[in-house]
């Protein structure tokens, strides 16, 4: 199995600290830092969430040459996120040329993680759902029916979904619904509950490409999104941005 993703890609500082007093200076607490944790965050998260998944996949990744970093400062005794800083918050475009289309067209699988920070622009999307032969697009831009149409599946949590109504009537909308589970077809499919959630950076990832590979294997979309809830609730059981 050959799965491409394409999308930005980021690297995830999660900054563990101890929080005992409050500053002088100002009614903020003071962070003592106390552990480092570093992966890969928005589509290197999705080729990570393949990798543990289906480790015998051949995986391939086009992303942006430029360093997006997210460092989260976060309390190690409640998993409370005092400050997220972002640095380098766009995307250099994509060049679809001749061989990114061609690994596109041979793909058994291709994920697309846009986060509208200028990497994929609408014509791109097009292009890499009409080459693809099995794919699913998890977007944040507005959406136009052309985009939808192009590719297999779409997913969208529920505030993506409401800016983007015309979708409702579209057949292979997939809408995520945190502890809800998901609705496919106005049908909701009931998440398993989690032990405890914890943190839930990167559900959205393990859940489109858990769904997408499972469906990939069984050709079965309720078996498909139930695989994927379920997914989803082991990793919001951990802390950061995990795999299952």
């Amino acid at each position: 199995m050959v799965v491409t993703v394409i999308g930005e890609y980021c690297i995830d500082n999660f900054i563990y600290c101890e929080t005992n007093r409050l500053s002088p200076e100002a009614p903020v607490p003071v962070l003592n830092p106390v552990e480092t944790i570093t992966n890969s965050g928005m589509a290197g998260n999705v080729i990570h969430n393949v990798e543990v998944m289906y480790p015998n996949a051949r995986t391939l990744g086009f992303h942006q040459t430029n360093k997006i970093i997210k460092t989260r400062y976060v309390d190690k005794k409640s998993n409370h996120m005092f400050v997220r800083i972002d640095d380098g918050d766009s995307a250099e475009p994509i060049n679809l040329n001749i061989s990114k289309t061609n690994a596109i067209f041979n793909s058994d699988i291709v994920i697309v993680s846009d986060y509208n920070k200028g990497f994929l622009n609408e014509d791109d999307l097009i292009k890499i759902g009409n080459l693809s032969k099995l794919s699913i697009l998890d977007s944040k831009k507005k959406l136009t029916t052309e985009i939808i149409t192009s590719f297999t599946f779409i997913k969208m949590n529920e505030h993506e979904y409401r800016q983007n109504l015309h979708l409702r009537d579209l057949k292979n909308v997939i809408v995520t619904l945190g502890a809800k589970g998901c609705m496919f077809e106005n049908k909701i499919y009931d998440s398993p509950s989690p032990k405890e959630t914890i943190d839930v950076s990167g559900a959205g990832d393990t859940f489109t490409t858990s769904f997408i590979l499972k469906f990939y294997e069984t050709k079965n979309i309720k078996e498909s999104l139930i695989f994927a809830n379920e997914m989803s609730s082991i990793v919001v059981s951990k802390r950061g941005v995990s795999t299952p």
